[in-house]
């Protein structure tokens, strides 16, 4: 096999990983990210302290025999789609154009 043969070269992706567009497009994720994973754990801590801690006010009766507890319990599984939600709303209105236009360049550039 001869080296015409082996298709077009990686892109270089030290300079990629450089390029403006990149790091605006890493800010954008973590200025997303770790505000709403601090968010989603102190939200669980409080959960599990007060699982711990107030027995008492987890335990009162809120409708026949569901307490504050289990309902703090679905909140868990409420918050995590919620979050879900709200990050596949900003990855495609701030990253993916960003992410397509690095795509295109990388790719337009191989070509």
């Amino acid at each position: 096999m001869s080296t015409t043969d082996q298709g077009p070269p990686d892109p270089d992706w030290a300079t990629i990983q450089q390029s403006a567009e990149f790091m605006q497009l890493r800010r954008r994720l973590r200025n997303f990210v770790f505000p709403m994973t601090i968010a989603f754990l102190a939200w669980y801590l409080l959960y599990v302290l007060l699982s711990d801690y107030a027995h008492e006010f987890m335990s009162t009766k809120v409708v026949g025999n569901i307490n504050i507890g289990l309902v703090f319990g679905l909140l868990q599984f409420v918050s995590t789609f919620v979050i879900t939600s709200l990050y596949v709303r900003h990855a495609n209105k701030k990253l993916d154009p960003i992410a397509d236009k690095i795509r295109e360049d990388v790719e337009g550039g191989a070509k």
